[in-house]
């Protein structure tokens, strides 16, 4: 029985070691946390439960095919339902919109709140899901670095999107055409920070997104998001796959163009196929000692990295929904400090996410766990004393759009940083995504799936092909152990 080795067990990882399970490998999976999961982690602190990651739970057939690829079936490890509206959004002159998914709610929404663009954005959705069908899916589900991919009718068929000039200017230039409303071009320009971008500057053809997110919808699993990593282990568990935890990989010994073993704590362990879930260019630096190679991946631009403050609040805020985000006054002067001054934002877009709106014992009654984030520089760096002008920022904000002084009504909370996320996750600079999605050619530049110059050396993850969040990491692993 050949064996195969992972490093990391993100939901990547995690993933990985299931498909080459299932192939025939005996896999071991190495993780230098005392848990698996990666970024989409929890912990319980006064009564209240936190997920600490991604919270956005899209595109649940990527679970249902994996565990349907291997002989189960995802539902009898994880309920989920389907969410009435994806998000509720509030802006500064105290506008509020909810993105109901149900059309008939939708168009009520629209006509009450942006009058001007209720055709423009049922029109835009169907665009969205166009787009995705006859492009996205290609290249989300398939190698960019493999010329079969291209010789094919499904990217023949992708050509003529791939080339319209709207499609390779800016998302935010995209969405000035076909949106009227400022409010609403700012709504559909925030689905650039899904994988870390800017709306300036990351293409069009992110106006895919929407139709992951409003037309197939947003979806909430019973549990929390930790319980999409906990089935994953537990199928991996049933498939035999071994997991060694605090067991921190310290390099690869090379051989003949080859990966023969890993480093962990002194000890070489064979294998004869390996898969890296860490970020690609400290695989490089750390794992391959490849000095080179780090300093070419990490020169291109780094996706922005987060704030998140994890806060019980002593109240219970009927206006706010599982998923709330509270918009900066000028957008486009807030990527402007996080991409081009490398500074938090003077008025920052604020995401807050309510898990206990679902899951009641995820907070004490009459109480709410809030997961509240803001998007800043990928650095890992900033000292004690920003961290608490940003969050005075927060509160003085949603004080304001609240109607309400927040600062007393917090119980408990802790602050994860970009240099929290550097070191309990291996990401370079405390980056969510790796490189940006700012450019037209980004899709491209992306590190492939596979090493070309180690032949039985393979990476998976938010850092490479197809790129960051959780539906792109569970194909990057498919993408591997497809082409095996």
């Amino acid at each position: 029985m050949k064996k195969a080795i992972v490093v990391g067990s993100g939901i990547a990882g995690l993933a990985s070691s299931i498909r080459l399970a299932h192939k025939g490998y005996k896999v071991s999976v190495y993780e230098k946390n005392d848990t698996y999961g990666g970024k989409l982690g929890y912990f319980k602190k006064d009564g209240f439960r936190f997920d600490t990651g991604p919270s956005l739970f899209t595109m649940p057939q990527y679970f249902e095919d994996l565990f349907f690829d291997v002989g189960y079936n995802f539902s009898d490890f994880v309920t989920y339902e389907k969410l009435p509206s994806s998000c509720k959004y509030f802006f500064d002159d105290y506008t509020k919109f909810v993105f109901y998914q149900d059309k008939e709610k939708l168009k009520k929404e629209l006509n009450s709140v942006f009058k001007s663009d209720e055709k423009n954005v049922l029109d835009y959705l169907v665009k969205s899901e166009e787009l995705y069908e006859n492009s996205g899916a290609l290249f989300i589900e398939n190698s960019l670095h493999k010329l079969k991919t291209f010789f094919s009718f499904k990217a023949l068929k992708s050509l003529p999107y791939l080339i319209n000039v709207e499609n390779s200017k800016s998302l935010h230039a995209k969405n000035k055409k076909y949106l009227n409303s400022e409010k609403l071009i700012q709504i559909f320009d925030r689905y650039a920070t899904y994988n870390g971008s800017s709306p300036y500057k990351t293409p069009g053809m992110m106006s895919m997104i929407p139709h992951l997110e409003q037309n197939i919808g947003t979806f909430f699993p019973k549990g929390g998001m930790r319980s999409l990593v906990d089935a994953l282990y537990q199928l991996a568990l049933k498939l035999k796959v071994d997991f060694n935890f605090n067991s921190e990989v310290n390099s690869f010994n090379v051989e003949n163009s080859s990966i023969s073993s890993i480093v962990v704590n002194d000890v070489p362990v064979k294998a004869d196929l390996f898969i890296s879930n860490m970020d690609v260019a400290l695989t490089y630096k750390k794992l391959l000692k490849d000095n080179k190679t780090f300093k070419s991946e990490t020169a291109k631009e780094r996706t922005s990295s987060g704030v998140v403050f994890y806060w019980g609040i002593n109240k219970v805020f009927e206006d706010l929904d599982l998923h709330n985000i509270f918009f900066s006054s000028d957008y486009h002067h807030e990527f402007n400090q996080i991409f081009e001054q490398d500074e938090f934002p003077e008025d920052p877009t604020i995401y807050v996410n309510i898990t206990c709106k679902h899951e009641l014992i995820d907070a004490p009654e009459g109480k709410e766990n809030w997961f509240v984030m803001v998007n800043v520089p990928s650095s890992f760096n900033y000292s004690n004393e920003e961290i608490e002008l940003l969050k005075n920022r927060v509160l003085i904000k949603l004080s304001k759009l609240l109607k309400v002084e927040l600062s007393p009504l917090i119980l408990t909370e802790e602050i994860l940083h970009p240099k929290k996320i550097k070191n309990n996750t291996n990401a370079y600079l405390g980056a969510l995504y790796g490189t940006a999605s700012n450019s037209v050619i980004s899709a491209f530049n992306r590190h492939s799936n596979f090493s070309t110059r180690y032949k039985n050396l393979y990476f998976v993850g938010g850092t490479v092909h197809p790129g960051g969040g959780i539906p792109l990491c569970l194909n990057s692993a498919k993408i591997v152990v497809d082409s095996l």
